[in-house]
């Protein structure tokens, strides 16, 4: 039986000096997800060029290593690195993830223990699902969050590995985000990582009216952090290479300019405060280029605000004389501040995450017993088939509608004492859920894993063939009312996304 695992760290377990060694690119992410999966778990991988960066080489090295994952996504932000994964050896396949992130992190995988957490089935989901809602963000709540998973989500999702359980957990998890922001206030009053980041500049220097300001990225938070910086009269300067057209858009709107990285240095002489959020995988300011910067400064003050993870400030800078560096961590202490509003919508916000974690563990218990009710639902029907075929020869004066009603009567028997079997067996949970499905499979001579099992886009969408006219009742509902009530919209980017790769 498969089952789904989370292993993870975020800003709550391990320090900025521990996560950015485990944070990943979204191409470094695809690869990773992609060693973790078991041999042959999906051939071919199909990285599009739309992920140039994901080398097919060591995504097909991790398959030679062994891998237990069927299906694996892998989401990396600031305050978080999670991968998540349906295997058949969750053992196995922790052991397997833990090993190559501590291999990634140049640490002994002992070293990671204290750090790592390993949420398994309903557990697992309910961390995807409350990451997805923000309530574990640093900033409760936060918005961004969403879009991060999404992202994470679609790119697995495009590169082929994902499957039915993991396609389900992100749509589902995704459309509880929507629900808790709908019909939650735990996103009011905005607040993120870049606005207070902007509260803490000015709790330090003063009013920023007129401050020198460099923003080094031009992601999403530089443009939050740019917009916090306008409303309080500072001017901007954005400092990038590789998105210079969206800097040059995002300086535009608020006043700002733009320069290349090489002017930094010329930059920092100038500025009362730099903001640092790249993507950049090492240091984008050493501490001896600012050494010879702060010569030139006249003892001025420096204050250094270091968003990214991995970090692009070298944190010996905040070593120097009249340098202060404030790193991500650094921020929660402020944040605390600035949340007690939306705090008061976390019960509301944990009681929509339990209703859909209600409504997922029903379908995680229907998609293991589904193979096998309709196995046992078949063996009945060849059972049937087979002495209606052995008694044909005593019916020679039987008309055809005689033949018709008695073919009719036994396999209403048939159904009907399969009727309550299929009610027990789909309401089966836990531990009990798995040794019945196996004692039942053992019991009829069913196989393994059963006959008839249902095909992956069968899963994927909880769908079953058409159920007999008996158990109609009893079967579970089609895809359509339930994710229409829910709103369960990523499922068209599932397909879509599925069309596109098979194209």
């Amino acid at each position: 039986m498969n089952e789904l695992l989370a292993l993870g760290v975020s800003h709550k377990t391990a320090p900025v000096a521990l996560r950015e060694r485990l944070a990943f690119s979204q191409s470094q992410a695809l690869e990773f997800a992609a060693a973790l999966l078991a041999p042959g778990a999906r051939e071919p991988l199909g990285l599009g060029p739309e992920h140039a960066g994901a080398a097919e080489a060591p995504a097909e090295r991790g398959r030679e290593d062994g891998g237990a994952a069927s299906e694996a996504v892998v989401l990396s932000t600031c305050n978080r690195t999670e991968i998540y994964q349906v295997t058949a050896d969750p053992l196995r396949a922790e052991v397997h993830a833990l090993g190559l992130l501590a291999s990634r992190a140049g640490i002994r995988p002992t070293e990671l223990a204290g750090a790592i957490y390993s949420p398994r089935n309903c557990d697992a989901a309910r961390q995807l699902f409350r990451v997805t809602t923000g309530l574990e963000s640093m900033v409760l709540g936060e918005t961004e969050i969403q879009g991060q998973v999404r992202r994470a989500y679609e790119a697995a999702l495009a590169a082929g590995l994902t499957g039915p359980l993991i396609n389900r957990l992100f749509t589902a998890a995704l459309t509880t985000g929507k629900l808790v922001r709908s019909q939650t206030e735990i996103g009011a009053n905005r607040v993120s990582i870049a606005s207070v980041a902007v509260d803490l500049a000015s709790g330090t220097l003063g009013s920023l009216a007129n401050r020198h300001v460099i923003i080094l990225g031009a992601g999403e938070t530089s443009e939050l952090t740019a917009q916090a910086l306008a409303r309080q009269g500072a001017g901007t300067v954005f400092v990038a290479n590789r998105h210079a057209d969206r800097a040059r858009s995002i300086a535009e709107r608020f006043g700002g300019s733009v320069v290349s990285l090489e002017r930094l240095p010329d930059q920092l002489v100038e500025a009362d405060i730099l903001v640092s959020s790249t993507s950049s995988p090492h240091h984008v300011l050493g501490a001896e280029e600012l050494d010879l910067v702060m010569g030139q400064r006249n003892d001025r003050p420096l204050l250094l605000i270091d968003i990214a993870v991995p970090r692009d400030i070298d944190p010996r800078c905040g070593e120097l004389d009249g340098v202060t560096l404030y790193d991500i961590d650094d921020l929660q202490e402020e944040l605390a501040h600035n949340l007690s509003l939306r705090a008061d919508e976390v019960p509301q916000a944990e009681a929509i995450i339990e209703k859909e974690i209600r409504r997922f563990a029903r379908w995680l218990g229907q998609i293991d017993a589904l193979p096998t009710v309709r196995a046992l639902r078949e063996h009945a029907d060849a059972v049937v088939a087979q002495v209606l075929a052995e008694n044909t020869g005593r019916w020679e004066t039987a008309s055809a509608g005689d033949r018709a009603r008695t073919d009719a009567i036994a396999r209403a028997v048939a159904n009907r004492l399969l009727h309550e079997p299929t009610i027990r067996l789909r309401g089966l949970s836990g531990a009990r859920r798995h040794s019945t499905l196996e004692l039942v499979r053992e019991l009829f001579a069913l196989g393994a894993d059963g006959e008839g099992v249902a095909s992956e886009s069968q899963l994927a969408a909880g769908a079953d063939d058409e159920p007999d006219p008996v158990l109609a009742s009893e079967l579970p509902p089609g895809p359509g009312a339930e994710d229409e009530e829910a709103g369960e919209l990523p499922l068209a980017t599932v397909h879509s996304l599925q069309e596109r790769r098979r194209r």
